[in-house]
């Protein structure tokens, strides 16, 4: 994208005539549209769209655009973000002690492949469990808990997260259930990744229990957290077929596989601003 480039994703009640007010008003603004798209549920009566454009030299100011849109949204009771092309969002990565989702996130980001700054690497256990990981130059914090320091250890990332002004957690593989409270202040901004038995084969060792049972399909899948547990907006998914031959270990491997792809593509919708919270579900712009 160009430095005159902007991303405009919204939602409002479905009505006729809101695409033509969205593309009559970015045209005014002296804007060129790149890319459009858009979903009506027809389920909840509700629009959503996602526009790419460029501010032409003949162009309004951002200022000017901001409250252009700002005053149709408050005609159509629409709700919407907008900003520049070019701006990366701010990324925290927690993990624990499987680190195939953070080493696979830094390495897409070093090589430019997502677009977001990282404010910080936080773990529930020390550096040393992660030494397959490269954090070179990388903020490390490690925050030990226990049912007993639970809310004081998630009093310090929220107050890390305000300190780094973070826009999205990321809990790659962070094996800690997150309180109702801190789930609410989190709330739209906070991605997990799991394997996709669930509400099947909890606990400990899920493949090696669905080894056991001779599944057929192994999965993965990336949403947004809520205070229902693993239950939050799905962003993305994917399964791998598997057989009586895979062993657990077998399983377990490709489970890796599974679970870094799938929290890679969702983390990449997210930082595109591709993601429209819909109630329980979540509307995904795909590029």
């Amino acid at each position: 994208m160009s430095d005159r480039s902007m991303i405009l994703a919204l939602s409002c009640p479905d009505r006729p005539g809101i695409v033509s007010a969205i593309s009559v008003l970015l045209f005014e603004a002296g804007c060129n549209i790149l890319d459009a798209q858009q979903f009506d549920d027809t389920e909840t009566g509700r629009f959503f769209m996602r526009v790419v454009f460029d501010r032409l030299d003949h162009a309004n100011s951002e200022a000017d655009i901001t409250a252009a849109i700002e005053e149709l949204a408050q005609r159509l009771a629409m709700t919407f973000t907008l900003r520049p092309g070019t701006a990366k969002k701010r990324v925290m990565l927690l993990v624990s002690k499987f680190d195939h989702c953070l080493a696979d996130l830094l390495y897409r980001w070093r090589i430019g492949e997502l677009p977001m700054e990282v404010t910080a690497i936080v773990s529930n256990h020390g550096r040393e469990h992660l030494a397959s990981t490269d954090l070179t130059e990388l903020p490390f914090h490690h925050f030990p808990v226990s049912k007993q320091t639970k809310m004081e250890q998630e009093a310090k990332i929220w107050e890390l997260v305000q300190q780094t002004n973070t826009d999205i957690v990321i809990l790659a593989r962070y094996m800690q259930i997150l309180s109702d409270g801190f789930s609410a202040k989190l709330s739209g901004r906070c991605i997990n990744i799991h394997h996709s038995f669930l509400p099947g084969f909890k606990g400990a060792k899920p493949y090696h229990q669905a080894h056991e049972r001779g599944v057929k399909l192994i999965g993965a899948t990336a949403h947004y957290v809520t205070s229902d547990l693993d239950e939050g907006p799905i962003i993305e998914q994917d399964v791998e077929r598997i057989s009586h031959r895979d062993t657990p270990d077998d399983l377990v491997r490709k489970g890796r596989d599974i679970e870094r792809r799938v929290l890679a593509r969702a983390v990449r919708h997210h930082l595109e601003d591709r993601v429209v919270l819909n109630g329980k579900k979540a509307v995904v712009f795909t590029g």
